[in-house]
């Protein structure tokens, strides 16, 4: 379960968080003007909470934390500035050890006025693949908003001695709701408001050790081409060092 911070409705830039105050920016009209040292103060102190007291964020990983942030708070004219659309996902991409996961758990409690994404191992998947069967794949391939963690370090699914690439599978499923609620799309039936919430329900976040190339070995060039129009690609460095250590 995800114990998101305090808030007000009309206030969702002040969030409360062990009886602390952090004002993330400002209105202005009908919108909230984000202050990034704000906000990574605030981050700053919510991994302390999640992750411990040594948790830090380094400022080499400003850049990608700076970009992360936009596409959360929705700033859709700073995100085309960095060709992210906010009507698709995050594929959060880098070495072992960089953080990706760590920012994708710390990254929902920004917006908590909007809706939170489980993260699952992939790994955890696969393994569930394996004793329960294909209705896995129908189960994480509907409309739910998932951030699939670590893609590409879990085995190959075996059920019943059929080989499955689950998640792949799953990623081609996903990739077929997702197409059907895409706001160019004509869905007479959803008025703009729930057109919005569909999209978002149908969102897939990811992190992977995996470039480009090794996704398209590991799940076929359909997957890789399904992922471009899915998702916004994030990258650290390939350089950028293990935090763990």
């Amino acid at each position: 379960m995800i114990t998101l911070p305090k808030y007000h409705p009309a206030t969702p830039h002040i969030l409360i968080e062990g009886g602390l105050q952090f004002t993330l920016g400002k209105i202005k009209g009908n919108a909230i003007q984000y202050d990034f040292p704000k906000m990574l103060n605030y981050l700053s102190a919510k991994g302390k909470i999640l992750f411990g007291k040594h948790f830090k964020i380094h400022e080499e990983d400003h850049p990608i934390i700076y970009q992360l942030c936009l596409y959360f708070i929705k700033d859709k004219l700073s995100c085309e500035k960095y060709n992210i659309d906010i009507n698709k996902g995050i594929l959060l991409s880098g070495p072992v050890g960089c953080g990706k996961t760590t920012l994708m758990k710390l990254m929902r409690h920004l917006v908590p006025h909007h809706r939170p994404y489980k993260i699952i191992p992939t790994r955890n998947i696969v393994f569930a693949f394996n004793n329960i069967g294909y209705s896995i794949i129908e189960q994480y391939g509907d409309n739910h908003f998932f951030c699939f963690d670590d893609l590409g370090v879990e085995p190959e699914g075996k059920h019943f001695g059929n080989d499955c690439n689950v998640m792949g599978e799953i990623l081609l499923s996903r990739y077929e709701r997702y197409t059907q609620c895409l706001p160019e799309q004509p869905v007479l039936s959803l008025s703009k408001g729930s057109r919005r919430a569909s999209i978002a329900n149908n969102m897939t976040h990811i992190t992977t050790n995996l470039n480009a190339e090794e996704i398209e070995d590991r799940y076929g060039n359909r997957v890789r081409s399904r992922l471009r129009e899915m998702v916004n690609v994030i990258g650290f460095d390939k350089n950028t060092k293990d935090k763990r250590q």
